[in-house]
């Protein structure tokens, strides 16, 4: 039976890493995956999936207004696809999210969403709350904070390393803007 999952973290913690490792395994046994990620996350190039640890894949992206439930049926109709993996998955609408869990229930396909939880001000995504809603099972990809306890927020910083606490939901970057740290000291660095 068909389920989805979201795989949630913070920032740096792996989630493509993992991704891409668990469709290496699938395409290993002769399986075939069909890679998804947002369309507004370039940094690896358009239409690819990239861990900081130097692997890629291509993808096919996805945009706000995309019926994810259509581009997954196409791709099946092309040939079979034994899992569906979505990186970047925050950036799902709740619609989409909705759309993931059709592609499970009626096309019978395992989708893997892999995605932050919380922005850098503590809120969830839209796509990430849709997900803890709707996923039939939940794994945390886990990080640390710099004193070694499980990093659970994330900050953003400006150009002299302050933690910014206003600002647009959306700003990507990696390791020059943002900062996964404990809820502890995540609070300190926001004055909370």
């Amino acid at each position: 039976m068909a389920k989805l999952y979201f795989n949630y973290s913070t920032m740096n913690a792996g989630k493509s890493t993992v991704l891409l490792q668990a469709s290496h395994n699938y395409r290993e046994r002769g399986m075939d995956t069909y890679l998804m990620t947002a369309a507004v996350d370039g940094r690896a190039g358009d239409g690819r999936i990239a861990s900081r640890i130097g692997i890629s894949e291509r993808a096919d992206k996805f945009c706000p207004e995309d019926d994810v439930f259509s581009m997954i049926d196409n791709r099946l109709n092309t040939g079979t696809v034994a899992c569906v993996f979505i990186d970047e998955a925050q950036f799902l609408s709740e619609d989409q999210v909705w759309q993931l869990a059709r592609a499970v229930d009626d096309l019978n396909v395992p989708v893997l969403a892999y995605g932050l939880r919380v922005d850098f001000q503590g809120k969830l995504f839209p796509g990430s709350a849709a997900l803890l809603a709707l996923a039939d099972e939940m794994r945390e990809v886990r990080t640390i904070c710099e004193c070694g306890r499980k990093a659970t927020m994330v900050i953003r910083r400006d150009e002299n390393g302050r933690a910014i606490t206003e600002g647009a939901q959306v700003q990507i970057g990696g390791n020059e803007t943002y900062v996964s740290l404990c809820r502890k000291h995540w609070r300190e660095a926001v004055g909370a």
